[in-house]
């Protein structure tokens, strides 16, 4: 059984988190290590300090659930064939300018109503995801929608209790998380999949002006030296990231960090949010970024011409998937824990009457 998983939403503490000697604390899940005070939430939103101590504001909410092939994450060397259950939560370590997931993946609004005591967004105990992937028939669950480090907790609980069932599980990431991170997540998560979005440093300062290309590309090589699963992919944006020279070289690091068999997904661009005027990416051009890639030694180039991201934007609602009354699942998640007081309310920006 997972380890004294809340039967009802509450906030839980976060992992990885470190007291300073200025009274901040610091978050340790992403290279952000965002040093947070009392009433703060993190770069994320999904995490906030509460007398010095940081808690996962969005453990055991989720957003969004789907089921299809395992190879629609993409992954194609691990279980093929089989059905994978998809789930997500709130909150993201990035802010991608042509993101398609942003109610979801960044996920401001509802982060907020939890803080607020207000969300009606679905409560799921881990053991209620694995017994839904069950229900339906899955041979793995898969995190994904937003980036899963900022549910770390959460992701742990519900791998222990899918493996204890015999159930896989896959991680697809942003790879923007530290090594203790990764190395809370070795032998609970099977398979990570992560995007190598350029091999530019520009691109990454432009979604996230911490991050670099060193950060995502240690993240995955040490991965792999862990024991992960790994497959890649990139999502090729016309006059972004498509210049053939940035292809060969993320093809080449591939091969020399992960291995010249290691999959690499390339995926079509579709317009959205800040990238809205931008237009799809041409057919031609993926085919001719496969073939760098092959030219520079990769055996697994994978193109997909009518799939982008990993979208929830058509998915059923949550409640369709779980064994509970509908009605519980929609009702308000209020954390029962001291630290919230009476009203839930967990934000200095809140308190002492300034809402």
């Amino acid at each position: 059984m997972t380890r004294n998983a809340p039967e009802h939403y509450q906030l839980v503490p976060t992992r990885l988190q470190e007291q300073l000697e200025d009274g901040t604390t610091r978050c340790n899940l992403c290279p952000w290590r965002c040093r947070l005070r009392h009433g703060q939430r993190g770069f994320c939103q999904a995490h906030v300090n509460r007398g010095g101590v940081l808690y996962n504001l969005s453990y055991g909410i989720v957003s969004s659930i789907d089921i299809g092939a395992i190879e629609d994450k993409p992954v194609r060397h691990f279980a093929p064939g089989t059905q994978v259950m998809s789930i997500g939560s709130y909150g993201c370590s990035f802010r991608c300018t042509g993101c398609h997931n942003l109610e979801i993946s960044w996920g401001e609004a509802e982060l907020d109503r939890l803080a607020r005591g207000q969300s009606r967004q679905a409560y799921v105990r881990p053991e209620a995801i694995v017994d839904a992937a069950e229900r339906h028939g899955c041979q793995g669950i898969a995190f994904t929608y937003s980036e899963p480090v900022v549910w770390m907790e959460y992701v742990l609980d519900v791998c222990e209790a899918a493996h204890e069932r015999g159930l896989y599980t896959v991680y697809v990431s942003n790879s923007f998380v530290t090594r203790q991170a990764l190395d809370c997540l070795a032998g609970h998560v099977d398979v990570l999949c992560s995007d190598i979005k350029s091999m530019e440093d520009a691109f990454y300062r432009g979604i996230c002006g911490k991050a670099g290309v060193a950060d995502v590309l240690d993240s995955l090589e040490y991965a792999a030296r862990l024991g992960f699963h790994v497959e890649t992919r990139t999502n090729i944006i016309p006059t972004r990231n498509d210049g053939l020279d940035n292809i060969a070289q993320a093809a080449a690091w591939i091969r020399d960090h992960l291995g010249a068999e290691s999959p690499w997904h390339l995926t079509r661009f579709f317009p959205a949010y800040k990238l809205s005027h931008l237009p799809p990416t041409p057919v031609d051009l993926l085919h001719r970024a496969e073939q760098v890639a092959r030219d520079a030694g990769l055996s697994n180039v994978y193109v997909y011409a009518d799939q982008g991201c990993d979208c929830a934007s058509e998915n059923l609602p949550v409640a369709a998937y779980l064994d509970d009354d509908p009605h519980a699942v929609d009702a308000v998640k209020r954390c029962s824990a001291s630290c919230c007081g009476d009203e839930g309310v967990l934000l200095r920006k809140y308190e002492e009457g300034r809402a």
